[in-house]
């Protein structure tokens, strides 16, 4: 494209415009672009008698076994559709400015934000651009006028909790991203919920919270060092929660390292249930988000033109799958079978 723009003499977005069909292009210019696109040899996007094709954005901070879900179950649901998908993996402010200036001068049907946060001059940007956005799983408190997708994580929380209770634990311990991501804590609300229910007290002393930047939130190292810290505890947990399920492979690292076996001495829960959960040995007890439900919802909404004037919010249902990484306490050895009174 900067070889086309150069024998041009205009812009490369003003070729990207020209690529891309718009009519945002004087009559001469198109010209001159076209001659040189034929001089170069490539073939020109204006003279196909089919419309461009269509193409989601999708943004993500990280490609964790979680958002590799996500970018999945959108290429299917896009594929589905006849329409491309764009994937960025954005790190900081100067990522989020290169793809706003890629974003502005190419085509595009719609952005999914997933697990992404931008400034409010990034996302003034964003909305001048006239762009419909979806975002997944928000970070913070989104705008009100842009639809979000998620999942039930407060009852997820809940559930994963009273399943260990059910099961006679009640030195029970969280692991768990930062307050500051709305799952997280709705994540740390539903285990605390559980616990009020079941009169006990909720103990700082078994919460472990990532404080770092939210792209390290579910962090398997942040999950090793969290679970070796409250194994070390004088009175340890027989269980630990886990709020996701890279997490609670640290939480197996930190029981192997510790001489604990998983889940005759120490009982783990995940959330998620990405596909290493039943994977890993002892397969994993875990949260399952419908995360292919999730993304194929945000991509529909998207090429349906539907992403404003419907509901704000909108939460999928999660479900509880036992596996072999969690037993009732009476069956772990008697030095292990402490607080179940």
């Amino acid at each position: 494209m900067a070889a086309i723009a150069a024998a041009a003499e205009v812009s490369v977005p003003t070729v990207s415009r020209v690529l891309n069909g718009r009519s945002d292009v004087s009559t001469e210019t198109r010209l001159r672009v076209e001659s040189a696109l034929g001089e170069l040899g490539y073939a020109r996007a204006s003279r196909r008698k089919d419309p461009p094709s269509r193409i989601i954005d999708l943004v993500t901070t990280e490609l964790s076994p979680w958002a590799t879900e996500i970018i999945s179950g959108t290429s299917k649901a896009a594929l589905a559709a006849k329409c491309r998908v764009a994937v960025t993996v954005i790190g900081g402010d100067a990522d989020v400015d290169h793809w706003l200036r890629s974003l502005s001068s190419s085509h595009t049907d719609g952005v999914i934000l997933v697990l992404t946060e931008l400034s409010a001059p990034h996302r003034k940007r964003l909305g001048a651009l006239g762009v419909p956005v979806v975002i997944v799983d928000p970070v913070g408190q989104p705008d009100p006028d842009v639809l979000t997708i998620g999942s039930a994580n407060w009852a997820g929380g809940l559930a994963a909790t009273e399943h260990l209770l059910k099961s006679g634990h009640r030195r029970i311990a969280t692991i768990t991203g930062s307050p500051a991501i709305l799952c997280s804590q709705a994540r740390l609300d539903g285990y605390r919920a559980a616990l009020e229910r079941a009169g006990l007290p909720v103990d700082p002393g078994l919460i472990r919270t990532c404080d770092h930047h939210y792209q390290a939130q579910f962090a398997y190292e942040f999950a090793l060092r969290a679970a070796s810290d409250l194994l070390r505890l004088p009175d340890q947990p027989t269980a630990i929660f886990a709020a996701s399920d890279v997490l609670a492979m640290g939480v197996y690292e930190a029981a192997r390292l510790a001489g604990l076996r998983v889940p005759e001495d120490l009982s783990v829960v995940g959330f998620d249930d990405v596909p290493m959960a039943q994977w890993v040995s002892p397969p994993l007890t875990t949260l399952r988000q419908p995360l292919a439900e999730m993304a194929t919802l945000a991509t529909r909404t998207l090429l349906n033109g539907e992403s404003t004037g419907i509901q704000q919010r909108v939460e999928l249902a999660t479900s509880l799958i036992v596996r072999a990484s969690t037993q009732p306490l009476e069956q772990q050895p008697a030095g292990r079978r402490r607080g179940k009174d």
